[in-house]
């Protein structure tokens, strides 16, 4: 009969086959990037002293003169918010600023980014303390309405006592909601990269920033508040700097500038469930939360190549930092135009968000914005499994590859039988195992995960995984069960004992690795296909049980594969060694006949001619 496994490619890419459509509808969306200011740029409106230059840059403040006031602001209204729908708006922006001083002893007397009502001017006698935003001293802005973040160079009686400058979110006063301190000599005349971002959900008003050359580790770089900003601001808003100086002579300037702000439409009913409820039900507490795409683009330096750490079928991995959590991570970007990894980025939020356990990678957070899909995740120092066994990566020793299949096999346990409902993988394979800093194993990438019940039996799925992990059953008939996890499983363990890949799509006429290793193990010589990049530090015994376990898991019957348990004890010489056939048993597919094709599922026996040790 023809062989099996190497008839699986066809196989696979005949029935790999999946619907979906996830649709997102923006309405008055605003986005702009300026990274170089010209005085013929209608989108920039000048008021008082601000002023595009030759060189590209916005300064704010006539030096010659005291008591300056300069407003750059964009000239299109911002949508906050809908009265009649009760629709929200998120927004984020990025900019980069300079502040110079003059004397270093002498301030005066900051910057802000600001929010406020659609055709607000400068108020009159608004200089020096009063940031070119109010003008009087009772707190209360003299535009009405305002929201900011100041970089206050100068210490008033309203200021935080005893700080002598600071970073604040100022709401409609001068005196800030919430603050930390900031050295502003310190960082003279160095570029400032700012992060703002407003989650509408969640109500967070959040800002953290960077400098080029003076970062002070011993000072706080971030800062957020909890508001409503319908309860702040009206409908509609204007967005843009002021720059304000007294006495001393200092200069503000502005070098680039982008702002991101999405109204949502109500989206359909299927899209509402999957992504708004998702949310809703994610963005409260402790756990995942939500990123603008903005913090994404800051974070990955715009997705830049030199950040990328690998590419699938879906999508792209990129390196990244998000400075208010002083965190490096992973950043999964969807490929633009795939249905199904926007379906898979749907479901891994809303299965790998609810677990936890110490080998399962940690979601950080998720951002669908701007049309674009992104998964945020903890940062694996030590890459993939599969970059170590194959790759250019470092080989890894016995020791830490006896460790590493331990945890894979914790990792299986919790989601088959530990958690409340059983989770089957359906993509358990070695470029899936990932390692942290110390070889721990945490096994990601949950976006073909399923949940079922813990008793019931192998639940049709829809055919989908890799090609050299899957089961020969889940192939004939897309069912998914904890069993066709375990055949992965195996296929991982013998990867990691021989360092041989589980298929090589260019040497089709070549068996696969579960039947090149049954094969040597019913000549008796295991050990002789051990990976040759190991050393003198391999224990035979525990090789050698991890290729009995192997070929156990990866047993072509279902029925004869142990559970994860089974394959625990085994691994850990808890149990004895199966007695499996000498040669590998050989699945038989059976076409329905003509009066049954329509209604019986297709079949698989197994013939074993033989049985040994």
């Amino acid at each position: 009969m023809p062989n099996f496994y190497s008839n699986l490619v066809y196989l696979h890419w005949i029935i790999f086959c999946f619907s979906f459509v996830l649709v997102f509808g923006f309405a008055n969306s605003v986005y702009f990037h300026k990274s170089n200011f010209d005085l013929n740029d209608k989108q920039i409106l000048y008021q008082g002293d601000a002023e595009a230059k030759p060189s590209g840059v916005i300064e704010f403040n006539n030096l010659d003169h005291r008591y300056r006031v300069g407003w750059a602001t964009y000239a299109d209204k911002v949508p906050l918010w809908n009265s009649k729908t009760g629709e929200l708006s998120d927004f984020s922006t990025r900019f980069a600023f300079t502040i110079t001083m003059s004397n270093a002893s002498s301030y005066g007397h900051g910057f802000a980014f600001f929010l406020a009502p659609v055709g607000s001017e400068i108020p009159p006698n608004s200089a020096g303390a009063l940031l070119g935003l109010f003008n009087t001293t009772d707190n209360v802005s003299a535009l009405g309405q305002a929201v900011l973040l100041e970089f206050d160079t100068y210490n008033n009686s309203w200021d935080p006592v005893g700080v002598n400058n600071h970073v604040g979110i100022n709401i409609n006063s001068l005196t800030s909601a919430n603050y930390t301190s900031w050295n502003a000599s310190f960082h003279k005349g160095d570029t400032a990269d700012v992060l703002i971002s407003y989650n509408a959900t969640t109500k967070n008003f959040r800002a953290s920033w960077t400098y080029q050359t003076t970062n002070n580790p011993q000072e706080t770089s971030s800062l957020s508040y909890h508001t409503d900003l319908t309860k702040v601001l009206p409908e509609w808003v204007m967005v843009g700097f002021s720059g304000s100086i007294g006495l001393a002579k200092e200069q503000h300037i502005l070098q680039s500038w982008e702002f991101n702000s999405t109204l949502r439409k109500r989206k359909t009913e299927e899209t509402t469930n999957l992504t708004t409820s998702m949310d809703d039900d994610l963005g409260r507490g402790a756990g995942p939360r939500r990123f603008s795409y903005l913090e994404l683009v800051y974070a990955t330096n715009n997705f830049s190549e030199q950040r990328k750490l690998g590419e699938g079928g879906f999508g792209t991995v990129y390196r990244g930092y998000l400075p208010d959590l002083d965190l490096l991570v992973a950043v999964k970007r969807i490929s633009k135009g795939s249905k199904q990894g926007k379906k898979e980025y749907v479901t891994e939020v809303k299965t790998i968000s609810q677990l936890r356990h110490r080998n399962l990678v940690q979601l950080i957070g998720w951002c669908h914005d701007q049309r674009e899909f992104l998964l945020i995740y903890e940062f694996m120092p030590n890459g993939s499994l599969d970059s170590h066994l194959f790759g250019k990566r470092a080989p890894l020793s016995w020791p830490m590859r006896h460790k590493i299949s331990l945890g894979l096999a914790s990792a299986i346990l919790y989601l088959h039988e530990e958690w409340e409902q059983c989770v089957v993988h359906r993509d358990i394979k070695s470029s899936n195992v990932m390692l942290d800093a110390s070889f721990n194993v945490k096994l990601g990438d949950f976006g073909l995960a399923r949940l079922m019940d813990h008793d019931l039996g192998p639940r049709t799925t829809g055919l989908a995984g890799t090609f050299g992990y899957m089961a020969p059953e889940y192939i004939s008939s897309g069912k998914a069960s904890k069993e066709s996890d375990i055949f992965s499983f195996g296929v991982v363990l013998l990867e990691i004992a021989t360092g041989k890949t589980s298929v090589d799509l260019s040497k089709k006429s070549e068996m696969g690795l579960v039947e090149w290793v049954w094969d040597v193990y019913g000549k008796g010589e295991l050990l002789a296909v051990v990976d040759n990049k190991l050393n003198k530090d391999v224990v035979e015994k525990q090789v050698e049980c991890l290729m009995v376990v192997g070929l156990w898991c990866a047993h072509p019957d279902s029925n004869s594969r142990p559970s994860i348990k089974q394959a625990i004890h085994a691994l850990n010489f808890e149990a004895e060694m199966p007695n499996l056939p000498t040669k590998m048993p050989v699945p038989m597919y059976h076409v329905p006949t003509t009066s049954s094709a329509t209604s019986a599922e297709p079949l698989l026996t197994n013939s074993s001619l033989e049985t040994g040790r």
